[in-house]
């Protein structure tokens, strides 16, 4: 463990980016004023958006999506005009440590999306800790109401694939075994942008992140009790709270999981693949040096982040997502995607 030294590691760009990201004494997200962090992360997410040309071959539908007991699922439903029907689908859960964040906040990026993979993306507004408790967020994956309703809207219901990011990738990780377990069909992949898996905290990269400034040890644990309250550590968490606490992970999909070096998430992230590999399940995984957590966020236009951008593109492109009839190079818009990741 290098608990003393990981800032001496950061990568130089993504250091140097560092020192113009405005930190308050706990760091960029502070928990302890969550409302006011709340706002702050939608006028951040709303001002950069604005600065970002729209794509406007992508239209965008807000569905109301039925709980059996409880209010209703938000989603965005983003799709390309110019693909055809069926439409392949991504569903997408937004990052912010399930306790900050909104499905809209995503939209400059997911929209290139669209249109690079001829594909429809489902963002889902899952309900936030602490005024839904785990594993509300998890119920909340609309899933199952997507396949049912897939041909009404155009959508293919044998081509839906999962991926998130940070909390959202915990949620995408979680919503997989819940889906496992109710017995409804597979979905086509995982994509997990260094998912928040755990909430035990006793890794090393857990111990050993604690002053980067962008979520480290004192917000990790803040968040994780708020999502379980007194649960939090104790044998009374699940695996639908917290992906991590499963010990049957056969019959999962294929994974993809990306994680920086200097992440808190880097260790529960790597224990996670291995156990997905000793049960069957195809992972691919990519470990970046010198990165912090959500590094491809903060420095957009670094090389490391151009590169994670292109790797978890082409795994997109590789699997049966992509539309067959969708546009023919993806990979062109690489760098849009990159450009608009920054928020």
């Amino acid at each position: 463990m290098h608990k003393h030294n990981a800032r001496e590691r950061i990568d130089p760009e993504l250091a140097e980016v560092l020192k113009a990201v405005p930190m308050t004494p706990t760091g960029v997200f502070d928990l302890s004023d969550l409302e006011g962090t709340r706002v702050g992360v939608r006028a951040m997410a709303e001002s950069i958006a604005s600065t970002i040309p729209d794509e406007p071959t992508v239209t965008t539908h807000e569905i109301q999506v039925p709980r059996a007991d409880g209010p209703y699922v938000p989603i965005l439903l983003l799709r390309p005009q110019n693909a055809p029907s069926p439409l392949p689908v991504v569903m997408w859960f937004h990052g912010g440590g399930q306790v900050l964040g909104h499905a809209a906040q995503d939209s400059p990026w997911l929209k290139p999306l669209c249109t690079a993979l001829g594909c429809a993306i489902v963002s889902v507004d899952y309900r936030l800790a602490p005024e839904t408790p785990a594993p509300g967020a998890t119920e909340d994956t609309a899933y199952r109401w997507i396949s049912d309703n897939a041909t009404d809207l155009g959508l293919d219901p044998a081509r839906i694939g999962l991926a998130g990011q940070s909390g959202g990738g915990g949620i995408a990780a979680a919503s997989a075994l819940l889906i496992r377990d109710i017995g409804a069909a597979t979905p086509l992949f995982r994509l997990l942008m260094y998912p928040m898996l755990d909430d035990r905290n006793t890794t090393d990269s857990s111990h050993e992140i604690t002053d980067i400034g962008i979520w480290d040890r004192a917000t990790n644990i803040s968040a994780w009790k708020s999502i379980l309250g007194d649960r939090v550590g104790t044998d009374d968490v699940t695996s639908y709270c917290a992906a991590s606490r499963a010990t049957d992970l056969a019959g999962l999909p294929p994974t993809f999981i990306g994680v920086g070096e200097l992440d808190l998430f880097r260790d529960e992230n790597l224990d996670y693949a291995a156990r997905l590999r000793a049960h069957g399940v195809p992972v691919e995984l990519h470990l970046y040096p010198g990165a912090y957590h959500a590094f491809d966020l903060f420095a957009p236009q670094s090389h490391l982040a151009t590169s994670f951008h292109h790797t978890l593109n082409d795994y997109l492109v590789r699997n049966p997502v992509r539309n067959p009839a969708g546009v023919s190079e993806p990979m062109a818009h690489a760098d849009r995607l990159g450009g608009a990741c920054a928020r």
